[in-house]
């Protein structure tokens, strides 16, 4: 599609819509390109009170980052692949810097790149059909944009759920665990809209059309208990062996654990450890340095078999059956863990201070 990103200003509000349908909204460089180039701008508009990020596509916000792109970008040119991952996470931490009122309106899912759009913004109204994932341990890569500086800090270890199994949730789950502000139809978001070009105060505007979902309509209600003990252990080992136990225990959940264990066993087991390992290490980390570390993760990520692999077997050929680098957890070798976390020396990411980034208004 010609213009992938439409940016729209009506009164005090602006609206950036992503506008790739085809593939579900999939983030590529032009468009971040674009979101970075907007948001200068808007800084700097003294008419202009919020942005709204929104989709043209009732399914989803945006199902991720064009990984086909960027695995392609890595074969040909792994230094220009190495900056496309760098740039994005340059965007989330503007994104998370910006200094205006910023809702994203989703009804739909929510993955990946989508969750670095979303996720930084003031604001985060779910639909009815919000979904969200972080699944990149099934493509072999691990759960980046900033993600794990929240995963991490998550209650009852379902931010380590989350980022190892890459499972959905709905806008109940989501709600409870603060990856949104609010919840509030699609039919509605038009009120939202409109009381933003009004520059209505966006607390109270939201805040009088959310309606807060019941606890019990929580698709994993019953399950926190469960999901603490099993994910609270301190290997991905461990939390295989509880999954296996709790599944042929025969109690109420033994078949939900038996599903999950089954979804575990499908991902990249170099991509399981990299990401407990990371999750454990984000629990004492704020956002900025996250991304520092997600950009040495994903580079290493970027020069590995397994990526190019995931991509192929659920994205290209979507056979399902990746053959992994290493066939189970134990034919993984620590060093080979210890080596994704090294410094990458003059190469390192490098994302301004807080402060800096005020300075210069975005």
């Amino acid at each position: 599609m010609d213009n992938p990103l439409i940016l729209e200003k009506h009164g005090a509000l602006a609206e950036i819509t992503l506008n790739r349908p085809q593939v579900l909204n999939a983030l590529n460089d032009q468009m971040r390109e674009k979101i970075m180039a907007t948001l200068p701008e808007l800084s700097s508009d003294p008419e202009n009170y919020a942005l709204i990020l929104r989709s043209n596509n009732p399914r989803a916000f945006c199902a991720g980052g064009d990984v086909r792109e960027l695995t392609d970008m890595a074969r040909q040119d792994p230094d220009r692949a190495a900056r496309s991952v760098g740039y994005e996470y340059l965007m989330n931490w503007t994104l998370e810097c910006f200094s205006k009122p910023t809702v994203s309106l989703i009804d739909g899912m929510v993955m990946g790149s989508g969750v670095g759009i979303a996720l930084y913004g003031t604001h985060r109204v779910a639909g009815a059909g919000f979904k969200f994932a972080m699944p990149e341990t099934a493509i072999g890569l691990f759960p980046d944009v900033g993600v794990c500086a929240k995963l991490a800090k998550m209650p009852g270890q379902m931010g380590y759920y989350l980022g190892l199994t890459g499972r959905a949730i709905g806008r109940a789950t989501a709600y409870r665990l603060g990856l949104v502000t609010h919840c509030i139809d699609a039919e509605q978001f038009s009120q939202i809209t409109s009381g933003l070009e009004d520059a209505d105060t966006v607390d109270p505007l939201l805040d009088d059309l959310h309606r807060g979902p019941a606890r019990d309509d929580e698709e994993l209600a019953g399950k926190i208990a469960l999901i603490e003990d099993v994910f609270g252990h301190a290997t991905v080992t461990e939390m295989f062996d509880a999954l296996e136990r709790q599944g042929a225990s025969g109690n109420a959940q033994a078949d939900w654990c038996a599903e999950v264990l089954r979804d575990l066993r499908t991902r990249s087991p170099l991509s399981l450890l990299v990401t407990l390992r990371h999750l454990n290490a984000c629990r004492d980390r704020q956002l900025r340095d996250v991304l520092i570390h997600d950009y040495r993760l994903a580079v290493r990520f970027l020069q590995d078999d397994d990526l190019q692999e995931g991509v192929r077997a659920v994205l290209i050929d979507k056979d399902g059956a990746p053959k992994w680098r290493h066939s189970s957890l134990s034919d993984v070798q620590p060093f080979e863990v210890d080596d994704y976390f090294k410094s990458l020396g003059a190469d390192e990411l490098e994302l301004p201070e807080r402060s800096k980034m005020q300075e210069i208004k975005v």
